[in-house]
């Protein structure tokens, strides 16, 4: 018989041995890390006790007062209203966002103070003022608008972190038109496909960037995706200036433009587009666990008074703060906390093209003394990568300023956490802070601010506003210290409001657990505290160095080989990584296993969906464990992997 959505869930919330392990080392290891008492007298929120209550006992009244942060073009009427699973909020209000991340910092004292600081991996090197910022934004928002782009077209930005990627967004945001920013790794097929499922009218990309020390050209892919795609208009290119070797650069054809030579003559005053606190700002891909790619819609007014409040409230970031993400734009980090959150707090953003450990480990914290960075937000990937080249490297250099490094993206383990507070945030006698949240959710909904102590292992509490809960497969909460499905009771000003063009798929966030809860799709466990630990995925996401990668995308792009006739696909434990891709394939008939095919498969993936979605291991089998409706059963292999117990089998066909 074959299983059902509900089956599905039922399974999802039984945790795996390693899950069990996991909860119960959690429940051993009470080695907490008390806050700072400098620290926490200077935090935003001086008694978060009195937030969460304001929260719990009036939601409305508790977004109206963090609304406050946010300049509005005209008020808002009601906060919030609600028709389960839609749900709006500042109803009525209009604002631009542009207004808030440049203008008000503009007429204000401000104006010459450094908004972004940006060093190329080839040691190039900009500043931009938020009076700089302002032109340029400003101009290039004509330039859109000149071409053609209008409110609510959609701009696809294949760009590198870059001054011209951050541009790019925030002029499209000026005019209300709705950018969807694909990162510069993703292959051809993958940006062909977000370009097709939102009917972009134009791309704006890069020639290429730097990756330890190596140049990858990014307008080949573009050339390639739009080849016969004529639902875009133009395609502008970001050229970053021939070095000797380089050939001559040639367009493509009379659609394409040069990113600055199409600017002359623009004027640097673009008035704002009044938006609805409801139109969508931006769309930003995920994966998901079926092969189409699942456009994550936010809006304009609950996102800012978002990621404005817990830029402040978690991060600290004030107009004071150099801070440092090293994230990318291509996720929704970049987009919350290297764009559009800390520009709207007024800080100095710096960031960086490439990896935090080229051309040298000691890299990023020479960047840190030479900056005066004193605010991080990192990935526990790079915190396990300093970890394993030990503590000499930070030893060297002043990190006195560095009172809060902050991570997401997957678990941080107690022993990386441990070793980030002594080597990391303990020359400032700082604090190292956990934090979960969701693309769908675009800032966080769980962490450790910096008022109460860290427990490491544990992400921390519910931030206020949130209402979250552990529950099991039928929705009702889980005792103290026991596993289940983590949810949200209550809708979030910055959730995402649909997924484009396919709102049923939103829909079933929200009706999976009886209730008519948000069903984050993650494993998690809560203290008798408060605090929240999130053990892994529910379904069948994968969680690479912090990028979410879909089972089925990997699965899609290893049997367009030629040589593939079926694959399945799971994320094992990686000790840096969090987790690696290991694929199973069934070859077709009259194809051998041959010298090279496994590297031909590897190199088939990377250039269809990007290097960080190439498996590390493929193994060439002559079946895949399937249910007896054709559902390949990758728990089993993935167990078999882990020497684990693979649980019920009697669904399997064989």
């Amino acid at each position: 018989m074959a299983t059902g959505p509900r089956d599905d869930l039922h399974a999802a919330a039984q945790l795996s041995e390693s899950q069990q392990a996991a909860i119960q080392r959690l429940q051993r290891d009470e080695n907490v890390i008390p806050a700072p008492i400098w620290l926490s007298r200077q935090a935003h929120l001086a008694n978060d006790a009195v937030e969460r209550a304001h929260a719990e006992s009036d939601p409305d009244g508790f977004w109206a007062d963090r609304a406050k942060l946010v300049d509005w073009m005209e008020p808002f009427t009601a906060v919030s209203r609600f028709d389960p699973p839609a749900h709006q909020w500042f109803v009525g209000g209009k604002l631009n966002v542009t207004v808030n991340c440049i203008d008000r910092h503009v007429y204000s004292e401000r104006r010459n103070k450094a908004a972004l600081i940006w060093l190329g991996e080839d040691g190039e090197e900009h500043a931009y003022t938020y009076g700089r910022l302002y032109r340029e934004v400003n101009r290039f928002a004509n330039t859109l608008k000149n071409m053609g782009v209008m409110k609510g077209d959609r701009v696809i930005i294949y760009m590198p972190l870059c001054p011209e990627g951050v541009i790019t967004m925030l002029a499209c945001a000026r005019i209300g038109a709705i950018h969807s920013v694909v990162y510069a790794g993703m292959g051809t097929q993958a940006l062909r496909a977000r370009i097709e499922d939102c009917q972009a009218k134009m791309v704006v990309c890069s020639d290429y960037t730097f990756r330890r020390g190596k140049k990858v050209p990014l307008k080949p892919t573009v050339d390639e995706a739009v080849r016969d795609l004529f639902s875009v208009d133009h395609v502008i290119v970001h050229r970053r200036g021939s070095r000797p070797g380089d050939e001559p650069f040639a367009f493509e054809s009379e659609r394409e433009h040069d990113f600055y030579d199409c600017q002359e003559a623009h004027s640097i005053h673009c008035p704002p587009e009044p938006m609805d606190a409801e139109d969508p700002l931006f769309i930003l891909y995920t994966s998901g666990t079926t092969g189409r790619p699942k456009g994550v819609v936010h809006a304009t007014g609950g996102y800012l008074v978002g990621v404005t409040y817990l830029a402040r409230a978690f991060f600290q970031i004030t107009d004071r703060d150099i801070y440092w993400s090293t994230s990318d734009i291509g996720w929704i980090v970049g987009h919350s906390f290297i764009v559009y959150g800390p520009l709207s707090c007024g800080a100095t953003v710096f960031c960086r093209e490439g990896v935090p450990d080229y051309p040298s480990p000691e890299v990023t914290w020479e960047l840190c003394e030479r900056y005066g960075v004193n605010l991080m937000f990192t990935a526990p990937t790079a915190i396990r990568m300093w970890m394993s080249h030990g503590p000499a490297a930070p030893a060297k250099y002043d990190l006195s300023r560095l009172r809060l490094i902050a991570c997401a993206g997957e678990p941080l383990n107690p022993e990386a956490h441990h070793w980030a507070q002594k080597h990391l945030a303990g020359q400032s006698n700082g604090m190292v802070v956990d934090n979960w949240w969701q693309t769908e959710i675009a800032a966080p909904v769980l962490g450790t601010l910096p008022t109460f102590e860290a427990r490491p292992g544990k992400v921390g509490k519910a931030m206020p506003g949130v209402a979250a809960e552990v529950v099991d497969a039928d929705g009702r909460p889980v005792p103290a210290g026991s596993g289940g499905l983590l949810i949200l009771r209550r809708p979030l000003p910055y959730m995402m409001r649909t997924v484009w063009g396919d709102h049923p798929r939103y829909e079933r966030y929200w009706n999976q657990v009886p209730g008519g809860v948000y069903t984050a799709g993650d494993i998690a466990v809560k203290d008798a505290d408060g605090y929240f630990a999130v053990l892994g995925r529910s379904d069948d996401v994968m969680n690479v160095a912090g990028h979410r990668i879909g089972t089925a995308d990997v699965e899609g792009a290893l049997v367009r080989h030629p040589a593939v006739a079926e694959a399945a696909v799971v994320g094992l434990p990686d000790a840096v990584k969090g987790e690696r891709i290991k694929a199973f394939v069934v070859l077709r008939v009259g194809i051998e296993q041959g010298p090279g095919l496994i590297a031909s498969l590897k190199d088939h993936v990377r250039q269809d969906l990007g290097p960080i979605a190439t498996p590390s291991e493929i193994e060439v089998r002559a079946t895949l464990p399937k249910t007896r409706s054709g559902k390949i059963v990758r728990r089993y292999l993935k167990a078999i992997e882990m020497g684990e117990d693979p649980g019920d089998l009697s669904t399997l066909a064989d």
